[in-house]
């Protein structure tokens, strides 16, 4: 028993176990629903160390690393590890960032673009649709399991990338990140594009009204209306939104996991 234990605690297996550590911390603490600053960092140490206690005997068995020799070429070691787990997680929040786009220009459209709440998963004022649209993104990304993608795209980058000091800021990977982000917008945008177009649509009318009957306050008429129709639009395309949700997801996680092949 005492040789097996001291092989398990030999410098290259706690190296190894350190590493995957850090590369996991780097994932989760910048990946949706579970960097929320609501949940406490006891609880993120906690799950990253699960997680890569659960990693460390398949990622052991197929890597064979040098052990660094000093303490800086250890930190050069684990940046890169923080690295590559930071940009699984960031590619993630690519998804609620566009949602949050497409709700505030949603906001400005209807009228209510002054209303804020705070936001639980940051911390900071937020539009109220565009929090609204951010807990139908969460309720669709947990309903389709992307957190276990999440993880799957984690233990491919293994695969892909081994433990080493390697720099892997390759320019194809570079373009694949700034690709995804560069879909922000069009995300945001084609989410609430009915609404903006009967919204439009509308305010064209409105204007068209205020000429034809200038004695009319169409100001003080055109405040609720937007509002109210803004809200009936917003429930009635609730189900093609999570629907295009749903594919958005699916294609973004896709595209994390074409990262690491």
């Amino acid at each position: 028993m005492q040789p097996d234990l001291l092989t398990l605690l030999s410098p290259s297996n706690i190296i190894i176990f350190v590493l995957i550590f850090t590369r996991l911390s780097g994932m989760i603490f910048s990946m949706p629903l579970i960097s929320t600053y609501p949940i406490p960092q006891q609880i993120k140490i906690w799950l990253c160390a699960i997680v890569a206690f659960i990693l460390f005997p398949m990622v052991a068995a197929s890597s064979s690393i040098v052990v660094p020799s000093s303490m800086p070429e250890l930190m050069v070691f684990m940046f890169r590890e923080f690295a590559i787990g930071y940009i699984i997680g960031f590619c993630a929040t690519f998804l609620f960032a566009a949602v949050q786009v497409g709700g505030e220009f949603v906001s400005i459209q209807i009228g209510i673009s002054m209303s804020q709440v705070l936001d639980p998963t940051t911390g900071e004022q937020t539009q109220v649709l565009s929090q609204f649209y951010t807990y139908i993104t969460t309720l669709v990304f947990i309903g389709l399991n992307a957190h276990q993608w999440l993880f799957a795209a984690l233990y491919k980058s293994f695969q892909a990338f081994p433990l080493s000091s390697e720099w892997i800021l390759s320019g194809s990977l570079v373009s694949h990140v700034l690709h995804m982000s560069s879909s922000i917008f069009s995300i945001g945008i084609s989410m609430v594009l009915p609404i903006f177009c009967v919204m439009f649509i509308s305010e064209v009318l409105m204007g068209f009204m205020s000429k034809m009957m200038p004695q009319m306050n169409i100001f003080m008429v055109a405040i609720p209306l937007k509002v109210y129709v803004g809200i009936v639009l917003i429930l009635i395309f609730l189900s093609p939104t999570i629907t295009y949700l749903s594919t958005v997801i699916e294609k973004y996680l896709k595209g994390i996991m074409e990262i690491f092949i």
